[in-house]
């Protein structure tokens, strides 16, 4: 795994460990395979807990293992040349990503930065790929993923058209309550104003308007720590204020 910032005491590398009982009955994939496929797997697979700001893929490195959310939240995103930084996902419990790289040994595109406090898995990429040449089921739970992520980079594209602001809202938390990718959410995000924000690229004050926005139209529940989707339907159409808007 990549290590973090230079100034920590150690890096994500160094705190890599076995994954447990309880880690490993929440990757969803496993499900997937059959008895001979998951003792291999459940062997192969590690953790590591990230702290904030620490990298677990970095721009231009190779892959060496497939990752998964277990505890926290990550972010997907890319440094532009001008100093800006694009954010491309946030990355919540349940949540598997860089298939695409995997399956083509390529280096990476995209940084994948810890928020907050993570607990992160990872598949080697040899076994990775060992899956792939012998699990049919393993085969339709990354193509299906592949399928769900292409979706949710068009909705993205879209989104960041939008010059409503609780549209905007509205769509990025209904992508960070997608079941199929992110299947460790549920109906409860463990989520601060500020981490949105900051995925969303919209200050904190805003992003608390469009949520009592999005509250008073039954959409979502704000509680403590966290947001209770009501409606997934409403979110995706960016809530009954947020139709139409462009």
């Amino acid at each position: 795994m990549t290590p973090g910032s230079s100034s920590r005491t150690s890096s994500l590398r160094d705190r890599v460990r076995p994954a447990s009982v309880e880690e490993l009955a929440n990757i969803p994939w496993l499900h997937t395979l059959n008895p001979a496929e998951r003792r291999r797997a459940e062997a192969a697979v590690v953790v590591g807990d990230a702290e904030s700001g620490d990298l677990v893929c970095r721009i231009g490195r190779a892959p060496t293992y497939w990752f998964g959310v277990v505890e926290g939240l990550l972010k997907m995103s890319n440094d532009n040349a001008d100093g800006t930084s694009m954010t491309y996902s946030g990355l919540p419990p349940g949540g598997w990503f860089g298939e695409g790289t995997a399956l083509k040994r390529e280096p990476y595109r995209y940084n994948i930065q810890a928020l907050r406090r993570s607990v992160v898995a990872g598949l080697p990429i040899d076994d990775f790929h060992w899956l792939l040449d012998h699990s049919i089921g393993f085969n339709r739970f990354v193509m299906n993923q592949l399928n769900e992520r292409l979706g949710q980079f068009i909705a993205a594209r879209e989104a960041d058209r939008l010059n409503n602001p609780d549209a905007r809202v509205a769509r990025n938390l209904a992508a960070l309550f997608n079941p199929v990718l992110f299947p460790g959410v549920g109906e409860l995000l463990r989520i601060t104003q500020q981490e949105l924000a900051y995925l969303i690229g919209l200050s904190r004050q805003r992003v608390n308007e469009a949520l009592r926005t999005l509250q008073a139209q039954g959409a979502i529940q704000v509680e403590y720590g966290g947001l209770r989707v009501l409606d997934l339907a409403a979110l995706r159409e960016g809530a009954v204020g947020g139709r139409g808007a462009a």
